[in-house]
């Protein structure tokens, strides 16, 4: 979608690091390429799904055309069957970081912010049998096993999450809590950047949302799906993006287009409400940006 209209920015001083967060459909990509184009630096992705080269219609990663104005790093650079964390990330940014060029970070993923301003706590890997046991386990009953602590700082309603800090637990004998008071020290602190986050209505958001899959549907992102279907395994962080598993559903015959469409639709608005809930949390001290009136 075409930027819109924003309110005044902050001033950026030169190659001073930006952070753009927003939810889903807000514009903050458009806005990190205008920042790119016009001030200078090199656009950086902290969002979860466009990391995967399998999807770019499907995650709204930049176009070609985008790409040729600015560079863009970490984009589409991870195959479809690969695991990928916060912590790969955070390694991938630390090189970046020392590169020169000023880091535009833009993106949905909070946790990706939080760990590169406030540290990320070296956890083990899950072992992928633990990974394949906690996949079967019903939500309720991972959130039962949670020490008191760690379930307080969780969205219980987040599976992914929630599952995270059992694996951890269960694999480590530690609590998710317990790691995360040991986290080192940040890689960027939130001083020494300019941190911006979209601040949207819920209805003006909702009526992007669901423009926006239409369009991604008339651009060809089911074609992009069914081109995975031979590979498709849902327990991979990829083919857990939004619209994935719906639109696959449409293609094996379990479901009507209009009800993948419908589907898509409902679980993109359910994840911005669970970004806008973690960034007016995690992120009351980042500068807001509204859309202009």
């Amino acid at each position: 979608m075409d930027m819109q209209p924003l309110n005044k920015l902050p001033d950026i001083p030169d190659k001073c690091p930006v952070l753009i967060a927003g939810p889903t459909a807000s514009g903050k990509s458009a806005l990190a390429l205008d920042l790119a184009r016009s001030r200078g630096g090199v656009v950086v992705n902290a969002d979860a799904s466009q990391v995967f080269a399998c999807w770019r219609i499907l995650t709204a990663r930049p176009s070609p055309q985008d790409e040729a104005i600015a560079p863009h790093l970490l984009y589409g650079h991870v195959p479809c069957d690969a695991e990928y964390s916060a912590g790969h990330w955070l390694r991938e940014v630390a090189e970046i970081l020392q590169g020169g060029e000023r880091p535009i970070i833009v993106g949905g993923t909070g946790l990706y912010f939080t760990a590169l301003t406030q540290g990320l706590a070296k956890i083990p890997p899950t072992p992928p049998d633990l990974r394949a046991e906690a996949d079967q386990i019903p939500l309720a009953t991972l959130i039962g096993d949670l020490d008191p602590g760690t379930a307080a700082r969780l969205d219980l309603n987040n599976r992914m999450r929630v599952q995270r800090a059992w694996e951890v637990q269960r694999a480590t004998g530690r609590s998710l809590a317990d790691w995360q008071a040991d986290t080192p020290p940040p890689l960027l602190p939130l001083a020494e950047t300019v941190p911006l986050v979209f601040d949207v209505p819920k209805d003006w958001l909702l009526d992007r949302i669901t423009r926006r899959f239409d369009a991604m549907l008339e651009q060809g992102a089911l074609d992009e799906v069914k081109a995975m279907q031979a590979l498709y395994d849902p327990t991979l962080p990829a083919f857990k993006a939004i619209g994935v598993p719906e639109l696959m559903a449409y293609i094996t015959g379990e479901i009507p287009l209009d009800e993948a469409r419908t589907r898509a639709t409902i679980a993109t608005r359910q994840f911005a409400k669970r970004q806008r809930t973690w960034f007016r949390s995690k992120m009351r001290h980042w500068l807001p940006i509204h859309p202009a009136s």
